[in-house]
């Protein structure tokens, strides 16, 4: 009997169940669809217990500390720092102290079956979960991505920490090299510093060098005042742990970093050395290329969905992916219409070119769509304008010397915003407004009619605004 001739015992399985894993087959569900979901860790996934969640409760109680020492009437109040264990504590309670029960509950009221084990492609349809055969008519991978340890001697024997080990240690180590001036990097060394670790962050190249280049000064400056010894150009060469515990790391530059742990942040690989997919004509350990109804190259059956496409390595964005890819594979499966035009229910179009994130760093930084490096080399007629966030008036009444800078990247052939950043404290929730502008292709003479409210940091869109000159409707 060939695989296609056997009755699938679900029209969907997702291999995966973190938040993207979850949406896929809650939105296949809701479309009335029979799904499983493969799960050989905790339900609710990276974000949940490792990532996002209890990252951001390491940072909060630091930054909210930090706000109000940058208010004179309220710095006069602070009496003293930030309570560690206290911070761990709310820490654990947000990653749900690494228990899944309530994700579980979730699922079953959801009508989704949860297969406790490893799931492995073995064919077309195909899953195997420890050792048992299951069939669907479609399956979806989302397994998200795993971090990359450089290849530096010494480093792998020296046990260092990975972004899990940092975002749910017991205790703050006294000294902590940071290796990586990306996201994970800078966020983890901003919460470690608050939290009374001496750290070092060193980086083969500017912060945030992904971003428009100020913002990874602004945040280079911030790192410095908070007390962390940032080096920049500078790789580890050696790495060494004693049989005391201490580690000694050799730089490129010829010195030398002691601490007590060292955390390994220079970026990601594809969670698919051990899946199965070179059965589908895939190589492991590769990210899997798909459409935007985020079907995997080659088949009619299969689906990448979340980081393990490496599209857009982020949460919220996965989650978006998610949608699109529920929808359409409960359309494909019930015989409905796909819709697969850009902007269409069942794509994930702004992939290409809106999408947001944030950098939980203090300043922050929060960038929705293009720098203008990235426009100007997909041939975008670029027109950039910035300003200073410390000359709005709501930045100075939000905090005394508020320092930021906000960056517009203009399409001058259409008249619209391609990318927005912004760098200051608390600019994440201006964000949404440009990624509604992006996605919008809301034209720069209609945003002169959105009005933005007096005193408040959203003032800056107008200065921008006034910064490119008001465009004129033929």
């Amino acid at each position: 009997m060939t695989a296609a001739q056997v009755s699938p015992a679900y029209d969907l399985i997702v291999i995966g169940a973190g938040p993207v894993g979850e949406n896929v087959a809650d939105y296949a569900t809701k479309r009335g669809l029979r799904v499983a979901i493969v799960e050989s860790e905790l339900v609710g996934g990276e974000c949940s217990y490792w990532a996002c969640m209890p990252s951001k409760a390491l940072l909060r109680s630091g930054s909210a500390l930090r706000a109000a020492e940058r208010l004179d009437g309220a710095r006069q109040a602070v009496t003293g720092r930030v309570d560690v264990p206290a911070v761990l504590a709310r820490r654990d309670a947000f990653a749900g102290h690494w228990k899944d029960d309530g994700q579980v509950d979730w699922l079953r009221s959801a009508g989704i079956d949860l297969l406790r084990g490893r799931g492995r492609l073995t064919g077309p349809g195909t899953v195997d979960v420890d050792g048992r055969a299951y069939t669907a008519t479609a399956v979806a991978v989302a397994t998200g991505s795993l971090p990359v340890l450089p290849d530096v001697p010494g480093l792998a024997d020296a046990q260092p920490w990975g972004t899990r080990d940092a975002t749910s240690a017991p205790s703050v180590p006294p000294r902590l090299l940071v290796v990586g001036g990306g996201v994970a990097g800078t966020e983890l060394a901003t919460a470690y510093a608050s939290l009374g670790s001496r750290v070092t962050l060193v980086a083969r190249s500017t912060l945030l060098d992904r971003e428009e280049p100020f913002a990874g000064d602004h945040v280079a400056r911030a790192l410095t005042q908070l007390g962390v010894d940032v080096r920049t150009h500078v790789t580890p060469e050696r790495v060494d742990r004693d049989a005391a515990g201490s580690v000694t790391t050799r730089l490129s530059d010829g010195t030398t970093v002691a601490s007590e742990e060292i955390l390994v942040a220079t970026g990601r690989r594809a969670n698919t050395l051990d899946l199965g997919i070179e059965t589908v004509g895939q190589r492991p350990g590769d990210w899997l290329p798909v459409d935007d109804t985020m079907l995997v190259a080659g088949t009619d059956w299969l689906y990448a969905v979340g980081d393990v496409n490496g599209r857009a390595l982020l949460t919220h964005q996965g989650k978006y992916q998610a949608r699109a890819a529920g929808e359409a594979i409960a359309a494909r499966v019930n015989g409905t219409p796909v819709h697969a035009e850009p902007w269409g229910d069942h794509v994930a179009t702004a992939d290409h070119a809106a999408v947001p994130h944030v950098v939980f760093t203090d300043p922050e930084v929060a960038r929705a769509g293009l720098t203008e490096a990235q426009a100007r080399s997909r041939g975008v007629a670029v027109r950039a304008v910035e300003y200073e966030l410390g000359s709005v008036a709501g930045a100075t009444l939000h905090a005394d010397g508020y320092e930021g800078r906000a960056k517009l990247v203009v399409d001058e052939d259409r008249h619209v915003v391609v990318g927005a950043t912004f760098v200051g404290p608390d600019v994440a929730e201006l964000l949404h407004s440009a990624t509604i502008a992006i996605v919008g292709e809301v034209p720069l003479e209609r945003l002169w009619h959105a009005v933005p409210s007096y005193p408040t940091i959203s003032e800056v869109w107008l200065r921008l605004l006034e910064a490119y000159g008001r465009p004129h409707s033929d």
